[in-house]
């Protein structure tokens, strides 16, 4: 298997005074599609959905670790989801794209939220995995919950084998990728992670979801512990434009558990079949 990494652009940018690690990819290609913005899930660095990017080979990518994450330098002052998705929209400016498909994962489901409300201009499609409308949130499993906040997850190779069923669910706990993402992560600085969880401290969606008009797919699992799939349910009970799509025996990472049916679901949402009939009228 190659290291999708090779095919990345990575770089350390000062955006708005924090440096950070970004990884770019097909940036520089003709596409079709908007380029794909994407926030990834608390304490995980680039890598970890490194192979998501290289399997949506027909249009850019471009995230980054957020301070603290990856190799992205310590916070020297904590943030928000206010200032982070305009240090994002500065990104993009910084990387010359207008208009982006937005999508996230966990927490970043919730800076994904947070920036197409935002920056709706800059805006497309939505894609919203694994996550919640943050404070409003039906909390997981207390036992998966209190393994998620220890940091030692990420610093403890035998904590994280030890608790992996745990925390992500049977749909990956048991499956091949176990070992293949446990490889692409790197522990978080204990500022770093403790500044990303305050980030989203007291923060909700749920009052501005009714008034966001962006196409949204919801993407969730049914064995999710952390992020359990009424969660889901909630966000699609409150974004108008919105599709829930539900993964049989996914854990709260099936992205990886389930990579082709979330690929197929990803796609058929970002590139949907034109209407020949509406084609033909245009």
């Amino acid at each position: 298997m190659t290291d999708p990494m090779k095919s990345a652009e990575v770089s350390l940018e000062t955006i708005g005074g924090r440096t950070l690690r970004v990884a770019r990819w097909r940036l520089d290609k003709p596409s079709e599609h908007p380029p794909i913005l994407f926030f990834n899930g608390i304490g995980a660095n680039i890598e970890a959905v490194a192979p998501l990017a290289e399997a949506l080979d027909d249009r850019g990518f471009i995230m980054f670790d957020m301070p603290g994450i990856g190799g992205s330098p310590d916070p020297v002052v904590p943030y928000n989801t206010v200032t982070m998705a305009w240090t994002a929209s500065q990104l993009l400016d910084r990387f010359g794209l207008d208009v982006v498909d937005v999508m996230g994962i966990s927490w970043g489901g919730g800076m994904a939220q947070h920036f197409a409300i935002q920056h709706p201009g800059r805006t497309r499609r939505l894609v919203l995995i694994a996550t919640s409308a943050g404070m409003l949130m039906m909390p997981g499993s207390p036992k998966a919950l209190t393994k998620m906040a220890n940091p030692r997850r990420y610093i403890d190779p035998d904590f994280m084998v030890q608790n992996f069923e745990t925390l992500y669910g049977e749909g990956l706990g048991k499956g091949p990728g176990k070992k293949g993402h446990m490889s692409r992560l790197t522990p978080p600085s204990p500022r770093g992670y403790m500044y990303q969880l305050l980030a989203m401290l007291g923060w909700t969606s749920a009052p501005a979801l009714p008034f966001m008009r962006k196409s949204t797919l919801i993407l969730m699992g049914d064995d999710d512990a952390i992020v359990p799939l009424v969660n889901g349910k909630f966000l699609a009970s409150l974004i108008p434009n919105s599709r829930l799509a539900v993964m049989e025996g996914g854990g709260h990472l099936f992205l990886l558990s389930h990579k082709d049916e979330s690929i197929a679901e990803i796609r058929a949402h970002l590139d949907p079949p034109i209407n020949p009939e509406l084609k033909e009228a245009a």
